[in-house]
């Protein structure tokens, strides 16, 4: 690339030495501190994802099979669903004295 065409000349643009940009790579002083904990955290962020994806593949198959319910059990586990949201409810005023 000639020189005619550069924005700024090339002494001042900014490097990983110069830290110009806020970026000192491999030169920061905790380089070598930054990158202990990344096997970690990586292996818990991919059990997350792991888990929330069979939680999807799960709740994905039980509205499956609810939709091809007839009616009258779709009913009846509405009912049995509604009992215990009421249930816990009173619980829970129960315990804090609502």
């Amino acid at each position: 690339m000639s020189d005619s065409f550069r924005a700024k000349p090339q002494e001042q643009w900014s490097t990983a030495e110069s830290g110009g940009n806020g970026y000192q790579g491999p030169f920061a002083p905790n380089a070598s501190a930054s990158y202990e904990h990344v096997d970690a955290d990586g292996r818990e962020v991919g059990k997350a994802l792991l888990f929330g994806l069979l939680g999807g593949i799960v709740s994905a198959a039980g509205y499956l099979i609810y939709r091809r319910l007839p009616e009258e059990q779709k009913e009846r586990i509405n009912q049995q669903v509604r009992t215990l949201v009421q249930q816990r409810i009173n619980e829970l005023r129960q315990n804090f004295n609502i």
